[in-house]
């Protein structure tokens, strides 16, 4: 009888369990909007990189539906968008945070005062072009050092950061020890470090341990890759758009002129280089994109809105 009674006790706790499971509020329930709702952030990576950069982002987000942007501290246009920030108080600018320089002429190295023996830098003294080089030689305590000194100097320029991302994913994908550093620094500054379900499910276990519930989860990110600009990216992004899925996604993008400054800087670098950051900025500029987002009825949310369940569990 004791041990039927015990059965009995265990099933109606597992369903009790399961039940509270299927009823916990979605993201975009805990925002104030129904579950089914098609939530989207514009996103606009690399802000600093260039003069170029900055003033086809400020364009877009004043005249386009650009509605966010973030920010790589460690680049020359940065007192720039420091002004930006400044004259606009509202601002929706996170930091990208930088840890490569991958560009061919076009580079720069710490915000900190790590050195060679850290790994941070190659022989040069700048940031290595690529995340599995970066990863393979950058000491944990140095990369964490040298984040904090980002967040820092953005925030004593007048850039209170909405939210953190990683800059080429290097803080995504190459371990967790890197991954945790990047959560680490959201927790800290109290501010969302993006991360989606849909990275998650394509990361190894021990990624997914350090996920805690003092951090934020949106449903999805989305990007183009080179393949995509091959095809057009009218094209990659109309679909993007009609085909997007309910829930809070952030569709990553980078908007800059295809003008002298962007060619040099990206020179025999085609992939995310000055035609396809034009190509960006024609699309999320143009009237057919506002048109797709009102027949599809997305709502552009931002990562402010976000940040601020963070303050509510304060």
């Amino acid at each position: 009888m004791k041990k039927h009674l015990s059965n009995i006790i265990s099933l109606t706790f597992l369903a009790a369990s399961c039940l509270s499971a299927q009823i916990q509020p979605t993201l975009a329930q805990r925002l104030g909007y129904p579950a089914d709702a098609k939530l989207l952030i514009i996103h606009a990576d690399d802000l600093a990189v260039a003069h170029s950069e900055n003033q086809a982002s400020f364009k877009a987000m004043k005249k386009g539906v650009v509605n966010s942007a973030s920010v790589m501290v460690p680049c020359p246009w940065l007192p720039e968008v420091s002004a930006y920030a400044k004259a606009n108080p509202n601002h929706d600018l996170g930091l990208h945070l930088t840890l490569t320089s991958e560009w061919k002429h076009f580079k720069w190295g710490p915000v900190s005062d790590c050195g060679e023996l850290t790994g941070l830098v190659d022989a040069n003294g700048f940031f290595y072009d690529n995340c599995t080089d970066f990863a393979s030689h950058a000491k944990p305590e140095a990369v964490e050092q040298e984040l904090r000194a980002q967040i820092e100097k953005a925030k004593a320029l007048g850039i209170e950061p909405t939210h953190l991302d990683s800059h080429m994913g290097c803080l995504f994908f190459q371990n967790p020890i890197l991954f945790a550093i990047y959560l680490k620094m959201g927790r800290e500054y109290g501010i969302p470090a993006m991360v989606s379900h849909d990275l998650l499910g394509a990361l190894p276990e021990p990624f997914k341990k350090v996920v805690t519930d003092k951090d934020i989860v949106i449903d999805h990110i989305l990007t183009a890759n080179p393949d995509d600009y091959k095809k057009g990216m009218a094209k990659y992004y109309t679909s993007v758009l009609q085909n997007l899925q309910p829930g809070v996604s952030a569709l990553l993008i980078h908007t800059a002129y295809d003008d002298a400054e962007m060619q040099g800087v990206s020179i025999d670098h085609p992939d995310w280089g000055a035609a396809w950051r034009q190509a960006d900025y024609d699309f999320f500029t143009s009237r057919k994109c506002r048109r797709i987002l009102k027949k599809q009825g997305i709502q552009l949310i931002n990562w402010r809105e976000i940040g601020g369940l963070l303050k509510k569990n304060k």
